[in-house]
């Protein structure tokens, strides 16, 4: 029996396994890196061990410090979670060699299935349906378009699609150099890329006395840069007999490596519905929370029963009831090539009614840096049809309260109701094919609405703030006075908006018409056109969160008049986020010629990698970047000088 578990992870994944553990009566143990002394998962476990250091690399990959930190902490006990060393065969027999308990499949099937290319040469052997390999050295334009995946990787690392021969070895460098940087290894090998394909998957649970359940299947189709962002349960519409093949063949990979505990198998379904398989990925998902809803299992009190040595409690695992969808919820501007946002998250308030749960590692207060991944939640919606938990979830996310970085939460809540998504329509494409759609630019009354919400807040803050004078009798002047102007900028699309009222004996009379019927510190009600709107308002320093029914807004309160200093030179190229210079384009350098548009400088923040291109066609003048740099946002990377005008001069 285990008596106390540490968790080799971090964030949401350590705090869901803690849940467990407290529900078992197990003692749980944490981890974590200097970056993450005051994180949620340290405050919620039972014990926390240090592992000095910020990146990756230091602290959460190094299994020697993880196995010493369990035998310091005395722990019986290692859950990797998912991520990290999750499935690192070395890392299970350093767990296993110190005597701990592994909760997580035996090393041999890890190491099986560790290299894609191994695993598709183990799984035809299976029988398990496979798209055939393409060897790049030989690819034709009849091969266009390809794939280039990473063997040892996941998550997107190290994947490039290819649609012209000519830039196949620029995106084979480019992917091998991702994939060695992300997973130590820069095998890469080209399939096939198929177009509106589907990615389902079937989850997995076997013991070691012969049983495996098969747990139904999840779409993961929804994807940005090969990352999912909205998953569900049961794929929907898959007929008996495909979802039977799929079944089948999950059961015939796990037999095949001798699979025990959580694992996933995942495939790729052409858009005539035949399936091939792409990975098995040896470890608790992501996305294992809608199965759990579906087949109102613990997956993780499973795991840790099977590490135990029980058999699964049946032989064949519970029927499935109703639909359960989950989006995550990212820090991120997917308008903006999906950057990373970091900074202080002031407010993360989901609503809590039935159906509805929330997986996160973060808490209002706590701060997302630079070196992680930027999830910041997941939400779950369970409910008796797909149409009701779809409803359930899109509206849940629209109530929430997310003050701080900017997320990817509208991006979820317009995916969640669009046409294509509402009747199942689901391919990788998705995103490609609708983010313009999904990513508006923002309505102009509503948010100068909204901006007059967070000016007349302002106001009455002002009024009733304490001062060193005499009291002040009412929220409002007595006399009529020129119009009180406050300026902001919309985050993060940038626009600016001006909002401006007089004060009156009966109170604020906005310029725009609006009636004000109430105007406090945190609420402003408003009434135009017979139609009453309550707006929420938080200030935190100059930033002013504006949430309503129907939408949120972000403002930075801007001064009345621009500092005529805050310029930056033509051609700067500036740091989008923080991060890490990764590496800069052969041959770049001070006086290099540049096109407009080439990458230029690769930055590397939150476990993505992000372009730097040039602005323009011209001379680099300028080159602070180098790799292994770490930048601050905003910091200067280069500069691109365009050539004079010939006319501007004569």
């Amino acid at each position: 029996m285990i008596s106390t578990l540490l968790v080799a992870n971090r964030g949401e994944i350590a705090c869901r396994i803690f849940r467990t553990c407290r529900a078992l009566g197990i003692a749980t143990v944490a981890v974590y890196s200097d970056a993450d002394a005051d994180a949620l998962h340290v405050r919620e476990a039972d014990t926390a061990v240090r592992l000095p250091g910020a990146a990756p690399a230091d602290t959460y990959l190094r299994g020697d410090l993880v196995v010493r930190a369990a035998l310091a902490a005395g722990a019986d006990a290692v859950h990797p979670g998912y991520g990290f060393l999750s499935e690192n065969a070395g890392f299970a027999r350093a767990v296993q060699d110190a005597g701990l308990v592994w909760v997580g499949p035996p090393v041999k099937a890890i190491e099986l299935m560790a290299s894609k290319t191994r695993a598709k040469e183990l799984m035809a052997t299976a029988g398990v349906p496979l798209l055939a390999p393409v060897d790049p050295a030989r690819a034709t334009t009849d091969d266009l378009p390809l794939l280039l995946k990473a063997a040892a990787g996941g998550g997107g690392r190290g994947m490039r699609i290819v649609r012209e021969l000519a830039g196949l070895p620029a995106e084979l460098t480019a992917a091998s150099a991702e994939a060695a940087s992300a997973f130590g290894d820069g095998e890469v090998f080209a399939e096939p890329y198929v177009e509106r394909g589907r990615h389902v998957e079937v989850q997995v649970m076997a013991d070691g006395h012969g049983g495996i359940w098969a747990l139904g299947t999840r779409d993961c189709s929804l994807q940005r840069r090969h990352q999912k962002v909205i998953e569900e349960a049961p794929a929907p519409g898959l007929d008996d007999e495909l979802r039977d093949r799929l079944h089948d063949a999950a059961v015939a990979a796990a037999h095949a490596v001798g699979y025990q505990g959580a694992g996933t198998v995942e495939f790729l379904l052409t858009a005539d519905g035949r399936p091939y398989f792409l990975e098995m990925n040896t470890r608790l998902q992501v996305e294992h929370p809608v199965t759990e809803a579906v087949f109102g299992l613990d997956l993780v009190a499973l795991q840790l029963r099977i590490a135990e040595g029980e058999p699964l409690p049946t032989t064949a695992p519970p029927a499935p009831h109703g639909h359960a969808v989950e989006a995550r919820l990212y820090a991120e501007a997917p308008a903006r090539d999906w950057q990373p946002q970091t900074g202080a998250l002031h407010t993360l308030d989901v609503p809590d009614e039935p159906g509805l749960r929330l997986d996160t590692g973060y808490t209002g207060g706590d701060t997302i840096g630079v070196h992680y991944d930027p999830m910041l939640a997941k939400v779950i919606a369970h409910a008796p049809t797909r149409g009701e938990a779809v409803r359930l979830l899109a509206r849940a996310l629209e109530r929430a309260r997310i003050h701080g970085p900017v997320t990817n939460r509208d991006l979820l809540v317009r995916s969640l109701r669009h046409p294509d998504f509402r009747a199942a329509r689901l391919d990788t494409g998705f995103y490609d094919r609708h983010l313009d759609a999904l990513t508006p630019t923002p309505d102009e009354a509503d948010h100068r609405t909204a901006a007059l919400a967070a000016a007349l807040a302002d106001a009455a803050a002002r009024q009733q703030a304490p001062g060193p004078g005499p009291a002040r009798f009412g929220a409002w002047r007595n006399i009529s006075s020129q119009p009180q102007v406050k300026r902001y900028r919309t985050e993060p699309d940038g626009t600016e908006h001006q909002a401006a009222y007089r004060t009156t004996r009966t109170g604020p009379v906005p310029e725009t018409g609006e009636r004000v019927v109430a105007a406090r510190p945190g609420r402003v009600t408003l009434e135009a056109d017979g139609i009453t709107r309550h707006f929420d308002i938080a200030a935190h320093s100059d930033k002013a969160y504006v949430d309503t029914a129907t939408g949120s807004y972000t403002f930075t309160a801007l001064p009345r008049f621009t500092d005529p200093t805050d310029r930056t030179a033509p051609g700067s190229l500036l740091a989008p986020m923080p991060g890490t210079v990764v590496r800069i384009a052969d041959g770049l350098g001070a006086g290099a010629s540049v096109e407009a548009g080439q990458p230029l400088i690769w930055l590397e923040a939150m476990k993505m990698e992000h372009r730097i291109l040039a602005p323009a066609t011209g001379t680099l003048t300028a080159l602070h970047a180098a790799p292994g740099l770490q930048v601050e946002v905003g910091a200067l990377l280069a500069v691109v000088t365009e050539p004079a005008d010939p006319e501007e001069n004569a």
